[in-house]
């Protein structure tokens, strides 16, 4: 009976990472698209959809899984929370296959003006669903775009955690997604010129899967020509660790352990149920 609540259990988790991450890239796929292929909107527009798919997958996933949504996240969880490492590949792969399914739906529904914007599905609309250095049209090559991924991913888990921290200060539960959304409009709008801020290996390699299998054949290509589908999963799970690694050296080990609320605080509502 223990085995098959376990496995029910593990179940529902790796649902909900499908769940949280395809809602996730829903608005954000989708957006790039109707901004690149329809033109409306541009990259304000961009950063905040993307937040506010996050803001969403988390609301969606977090009860069930912790809303990783992103196995650079999933994988530092493991280093530095605990987070147990056996679910470490199931949960990146749903988180994977959530990606992927988004992607082909962002894929179908904008089939007709992908179409008439770019009929060879070049590199022209291939940044719709994958990222490239310097966002196709910038002069970054493949180390630059390597290390921007490493920071902005290390910014995004040393917020994370600064965020989810529960010795800390974090918003109260029902705020977190939004606090968590607004970090990622703020990598967009600060950090996406050398590499599109993919900082999730999920979000980059579903959608380039997708649009591989359905005209995009150089997906796995920057416009250089060179192999770069490797930059958005290698440089955001080494960011993931050193932002993660970082929290904890100078905030995450200095927090006191409170037992109870402080004198004159009013117990939060988990403590008063566990009184």
């Amino acid at each position: 009976m223990a085995e098959r609540l376990k496995a029910r259990t593990m179940l529902g988790e790796l649902a909900a990472e499908f769940a949280g991450t395809l809602i996730l890239i829903l608005f954000g796929v989708g957006v790039v698209a109707q901004v690149v292929a329809g033109g409306f909107g541009d990259h304000d527009s961009i950063a905040w959809a993307w937040g506010l798919g996050v803001t969403l997958g988390v609301y969606v996933a977090a009860r069930i899984s912790g809303a990783h949504l992103n196995p650079a996240v999933t994988i530092a969880m493991a280093v530095f929370k605990g987070f147990e490492w056996r679910k470490v590949a199931p949960f990146a792969l749903a988180q994977i296959a959530g990606a992927f399914v988004a992607a082909l739906i962002v894929r179908f529904n904008y089939a007709e003006v992908l179409a008439k914007v770019d009929p060879g599905h070049t590199v022209k609309t291939q940044g719709v669903f994958s990222t490239l250095p310097g966002n196709g049209v910038l002069p970054v090559g493949t180390w630059g775009a390597f290390r921007d991924q490493v920071i902005g991913t290390a910014i995004l888990l040393f917020l994370i955690l600064a965020v989810t921290d529960v010795h800390s200060t974090p918003p109260l539960a029902n705020l977190a997604p939004f606090i968590i959304g607004l970090i990622v409009v703020a990598i967009g709008m600060a950090w996406g010129t050398n590499a599109g801020y993919a900082i999730n290996p999920a979000r980059d390699l579903g959608p380039r899967l997708a649009s591989f299998i359905t005209g995009y054949h150089t997906a796995w290509r920057d416009q250089y020509g060179q192999l770069y589908f490797w930059v958005p999963i290698v440089g955001p799970i080494i960011g993931g660790l050193l932002g993660a690694g970082l929290y904890q050296l100078l905030v995450g080990r200095f927090l006191p352990i409170a037992e109870g609320p402080e004198p004159g605080r009013v117990p939060e509502k988990d403590s008063l149920e566990n009184a």
